[in-house]
């Protein structure tokens, strides 16, 4: 009974553990934060822009840098901040519109974790033959499973009154439990730790009580000094044994 109880709680824990079960929840609380956020108010007039799906235009290089972060950890619910390089090679001005991200499940992109709040800039231009470096500042939900995900960000631009869309990272993140010394991961890696010994123990103390079970059972050999079975007696007359045994008592 125990072993079963064990049993259904490590499936518990592992249910909490997958991400995927994150993903609805994670969406419906970043509409709510994002409605009274200072970051990515999209104006009415790019919102034709925003969440579209445009080519890239030809000539134009981007970069993505995490300044200080190398290794590309994002604290839940904290801002992160990324610049995004873009390089005009073509003969035209490019004019930024935006800059946009979302979170998916590393294994399957299908798979919407959250749509990130949309940087939108004016009067940012880029001229031919021009580098410049643009800040994209986001949030991922505090209420998201810390471990790893794919981060796909994107710079809409316009050139010539043309929308265009280029991928400036494509690439996994680190989310992390933001503040405090105890994640989720540890608390549960110490419970998958503590049910372990207790599953050892369980087992150790039914083996032992089996091996007792069997020692008791055991059947118990007792051995006579001078008796002598009449059955025996009957089977050896008319023996040698018998007779010189009647020779030897006649003797005495």
């Amino acid at each position: 009974m125990a072993i079963k109880i064990l049993r259904v709680f490590f499936i518990g824990l592992l249910l909490l553990q997958f991400p995927l079960f994150q993903v609805v929840r994670c969406q419906s609380e970043i509409e709510a934060d994002v409605e009274g956020s200072e970051l990515g108010i999209v104006r009415e007039d790019v919102q034709d822009f925003v969440g579209g799906n445009f080519k890239p235009a030809p000539g134009v290089e981007t970069i993505c840098l995490f300044p200080k972060n190398s290794a590309k950890v994002v604290p839940a619910g904290e801002k992160t901040e990324l610049l995004v390089g873009m390089e005009n090679v073509g003969q035209s001005p490019l004019n930024i519109i935006a800059i946009e991200a979302s979170v998916h499940l590393p294994f399957d992109h299908r798979m919407l974790v959250q749509n990130l709040t949309a940087q939108v800039f004016d009067n940012a231009s880029v001229p031919p033959s021009t580098q410049a470096t643009f800040p994209y500042i986001f949030a991922v939900s505090k209420f998201l499973q810390p471990g790893t995900f794919d981060l796909v960000g994107t710079v809409v631009y316009e050139i010539n009154q043309s929308p265009y869309q280029s991928t400036f990272y494509n690439g996994t993140i680190e989310v992390v439990e933001a503040g405090g010394f105890v994640s989720v991961e540890s608390v549960f890696l110490v419970t998958l730790g503590i049910s372990l010994v207790v599953l050892l123990g369980l087992w150790i103390h039914g083996q032992f009580k089996r091996i007792s079970q069997k020692t008791k059972a055991a059947p118990k050999v007792e051995v006579g000094t001078g008796t002598t079975d009449a059955s025996m007696d009957e089977w050896l007359q008319g023996t040698a044994y018998n007779q010189s045994s009647s020779k030897s008592k006649k003797k005495k």
